[in-house]
Formats: C-alpha cells, structure tokens, sequence
C-alpha cells in the first residue's frame, strides 16, 4: 500500500456501488443451495489487486455487507468477512502485480491467480464454512459444500474476467504513462 490518499477513498466508494450493482448478476448454482456464480468477484480482485490492502478489504466488507441488506433484508455475515479477507489478501501483492505501471505480464499474472486461488481457498473453503457454524449453527456438510462451489466458481471467473480486466486496464495505463511521457 503506498498511501491512502483521496483516490483510494473514490476507490472504494466507486468500487462499492458497483460490488452492489454486480451482486444482481449470478448464474447459480442449482444443485447447491444460495451458491452462484457472480462477476462482482472479479471486480473485488482487480481492484484488489490495483489499490491494495485496505481498498480490497474495504470493497469485498462493505459491497457484500450492503448488497445482502438490499437484496435479502439482512446481512450474512459469515459471508462479508471471508470477501473482506479475500480482497485483503489479493491487495497485500499490489507492488508485485504491476498493473498501474502497465506491467501486467505472464509472470504477474501467474502470481495473480495463484494468489487470488490461495485467497478464495481460505476465504471459502476455510473462513466462511467455520463462521457459517460457529454463528448460524448450520450443518457441516451443507456449508463446506457451499464453500467448495463458491470456491471454484471464483477461482474460474476471477482466473478469466479478472486477468482480461487487470491485462485490459495496465494496456491502458502503459498507453496512457507513455503519451504523458511525451509531452
């Protein structure tokens, strides 16, 4: 994290509103109950992975805490800290992606995803099933498989949706630093 400055606070205001906006559009699951695939992860790992530590944290806290209480009346909260620790544990190698400097390459982006692989594992498969029993008191099982499948649809649309967006976004970036650069 290099500084929180005005632009990491417009971050996660922006980066919140549109966590929300993409919590409308999932594909679920059938076979697992309240499981589906959603594009807001991707969005949570880019920006993760663009500002840092505190703005993943804060989007995947916040986009989840206030898209539940929209959409269902209430919050699911062993849900909303696992995406918090997910965007925190992304954010924590934003100098090693390079994605500002437009030096989003094969290197970065294998670090990329086995970083945001390892993220989704402890947030999903670890975090959100122990915090589903231990505050709703749901049966083992039903929760790790839950957790599973969260898994695994986040890996596959942030291994997607999220690289083509962090290698769209640092080509633009690089285009953008090098016509600066000549005036």
């Amino acid at each position: 994290m290099k500084n929180f400055s005005i632009r990491a606070v417009v971050a996660i205001g922006i980066g919140t509103a549109l966590y929300i906006a993409l919590s409308l559009v999932s594909i679920p699951v059938g076979f697992i109950p309240n499981t589906s695939i959603q594009p807001r992860t991707a969005l949570l790992a880019i920006l993760a992975a663009i500002f840092g530590p505190i703005v993943g944290g804060a989007v995947g806290f916040l986009g989840h805490a206030l898209a539940d209480a929209f959409q269902y009346g209430s919050v699911w909260w062993s849900w909303v800290f696992p995406d918090a620790v997910f965007g925190l544990i992304v954010g924590i190698f934003v100098t090693k992606y390079k994605i500002e400097d437009g030096g989003f390459g094969v290197k970065q982006i294998v670090l990329f995803n086995v970083v945001q692989v390892v993220a989704n594992a402890i947030a999903w498969i670890g975090l959100a099933p122990v915090l589903d029993i231990l505050i709703f008191a749901e049966p083992a099982n039903k929760v790790f498989t839950q957790g599973i499948f969260a898994f695994i649809g986040n890996i596959i649309t942030i291994g997607i949706l999220g690289t083509l967006l962090a290698i769209s976004y640092s080509k633009v970036k690089s285009k953008s630093s090098s016509l600066t650069k000549e005036y």
